[in-house]
């Protein structure tokens, strides 16, 4: 409590005003859209989707507010981890098209005024890759050899997080090699930022292997750069170098690589998934993405049943997620963009067997798209598609399937999403006959989907509530309902105040003038911000309501 406490008093003596760094220009006014492509559209009747598909649907996708993509893995994979095991980051994958494919996408995407960055895998490959398949031989000078790390024997000292990324092999070359993350993903050698002289396998980050992989990833970058990619959104950013404790090597060695892609690629942007923004945006990244703890998630494989603060139970709490915000967005706000995103690939989606009523789901949106930074859609949640409990585990995707589900346009066959028998693409649809469709939605005022555009319209025409508008809490973050806070640039201002519980409920704060409603959703919008006269508002939230105040 004495450390929340001292963040506030800091929070109200003082604001943060963002400043440029090294970020494109373009991100000043950016929403991002994630794909999912082996999900979103297929073209070809295969099942599986692809560039053609997603390239139909350019025309949707601006039309939500949008005007960014984020590709998940489109490179050449064995699909043992949803396209993270990449055989070659110089090849579209057919299951998604070819590299032409995907260059037409490019040059139709910047024609309807969008970008698009591509998700890269720095920290592995796919065992299958040429370049694991000849680290393996016993010859330690061939070309990729010490592209990986190997040994002879597995140290006795090692701790059980330490041992669980060994991998026992028969390869002529050693015994064993490190991984990154599954078996088949064997990690890629950035070197050891303290290496033990004892053990051989452990090279220094300046030893040739290293700063051979480190080229090979400067390659891979302006290979596709020059081919007209925006950018780059990097798994496991934080994961390179080796016996790195404190990531001051790994941030070294990002400060060396973004240092080199600004100058060469001024406009190019480099989001992390790093998930601690004070540590990325000090490595040079341009975004990284904010985790919100026990406010938005239950982890990935949580308890369905488990309350969230978006539940309408009224359970959640705030103080955690506040003090980490404000710690993380005041250190980064003048150099880089914090992104809560709606959802991912990986995560738990907003909607589930929970929370899947429409006015409920507005007043989640209403939350992450108001918030300061650029913010990240995940395909679907725009129309508040759900996390389906007991998805098959397809490519290594485990319990992650439920948030990769066809996308649902329409109620023909397979939702709109492929034209093949059902029993053969990608994944299950939501069974739910009333699952949410994109042509319902779009004919429907009142909808998700529509709600969804009329925040970004006014995050688009308001320079408060854009990417660099100032932000503060304005409730008590000890009374989690409702979660009020302000957006502010200059003299526009605004008050958003948000009310997930069953409950009505009402907050009392430092006054900050007339206000009038200018987006309301939930159950009962009658929202009312009432002025006071001896220096405090009161705002009343009816239950599951949620609402913008534009400040006179």
């Amino acid at each position: 409590m004495k450390k929340l406490t001292t963040i506030l008093a800091g929070l109200f003596i003082c604001t943060v005003s963002f400043a440029q760094r090294h970020n494109a220009d373009w991100l000043k006014s950016s929403v991002f859209y994630q794909i999912y492509p082996s999900s979103y559209m297929d073209s070809n009747g295969d099942g599986n989707g692809d560039i053609k598909g997603v390239e139909s649907k350019l025309d949707y996708i601006k039309s939500i507010g949008v005007n960014a993509i984020w590709f998940n893995p489109v490179f050449k994979s064995a699909f043992q981890d949803g396209g993270y095991d990449v055989i070659d980051f110089y090849q579209v994958d057919p299951r998604f098209g070819t590299n032409t494919d995907l260059i037409e996408f490019v040059k139709a995407a910047h024609k309807s005024g969008m970008h698009v960055v591509m998700d890269l895998v720095a920290g592995h490959s796919s065992d299958k890759s040429a370049w694991f398949i000849q680290s393996k031989e016993k010859d330690p000078n061939l070309q990729y050899s010490d592209y990986y790390i190997w040994a002879s024997e597995k140290p006795a000292d090692l701790t059980q997080a330490e041992a669980a990324r060994w991998v026992e092999t028969d390869a002529p070359r050693g015994k064993y090699y490190i991984k990154n993350y599954y078996d088949i993903q064997p990690a890629l050698n950035y070197g050891y930022a303290n290496p033990n002289p004892n053990r051989p396998w452990e090279q220094p980050v300046d030893a040739p292997g290293p700063q051979a992989v480190r080229q090979e990833l400067k390659d891979i970058i302006s290979f596709w750069m020059d081919k007209g990619i925006d950018g780059f959104r990097v798994d496991l950013a934080a994961s390179l170098v080796k016996n790195d404790a404190d990531k001051s090597a790994t941030i070294k060695l990002w400060q060396e690589m973004t240092a080199w892609f600004g100058n060469k690629y001024p406009e190019g942007v480099l989001i992390a998934e790093w998930f601690n923004p004070k540590l990325s945006i000090k490595a040079g990244f341009n975004i990284d993405f904010f985790r919100g703890g026990s406010l938005v998630s239950r982890g990935r494989g949580g308890d369905p049943n488990k309350s969230i603060y978006f539940d309408k139970e009224g359970l959640g709490t705030v103080n955690d997620w506040f003090e980490t915000f404000l710690d993380q967005y005041s250190s980064t706000v003048k150099d880089g963009y914090m992104s809560s995103p709606t959802g991912n690939h990986d995560g738990n989606r907003l909607a589930n067997v929970k929370r899947g009523d429409a006015e409920q789901l507005k007043v989640g949106m209403t939350f992450f798209l108001t918030l300061p930074g650029i913010p990240f859609i995940y395909y679907g949640d725009e129309i508040g598609m759900k996390f389906i409990e007991g998805m098959p585990d397809v490519e290594g995707s485990r319990n992650r399937s439920g948030a990769r589900t066809p996308m649902q346009w329409d109620g023909g066959t397979n939702a709109g999403f492929s034209s093949a028998p059902s029993d053969k693409i990608y994944l299950p649809l939501d069974p739910d006959p009333g699952r949410p469709t994109v042509a319902a939605q779009d004919k429907d005022p009142n909808s998700l989907l529509n709600y969804v555009r009329e925040l970004l319209n006014l995050r688009a025409t308001s320079v408060a509530m854009g990417n660099t508008g100032d932000w503060k809490l304005v409730s008590d973050p000890e009374k989690p309902y409702p979660l009020v806070y302000m957006r502010w640039k200059n003299n526009d201002r605004y008050i958003i105040a948000i009310n997930p519980s069953d409950r009505k409920v009402e907050a009392v704060f430092s006054s900050t003038g007339a206000a009038k409603a200018v987006l309301t959703a939930g159950n009962n919008p009658k929202s009312s911000y009432k002025p006071g006269k001896k220096g405090t508002d009161t705002i009343l939230m009816p239950p599951v309501s949620a609402a913008v105040f534009k400040l006179e």
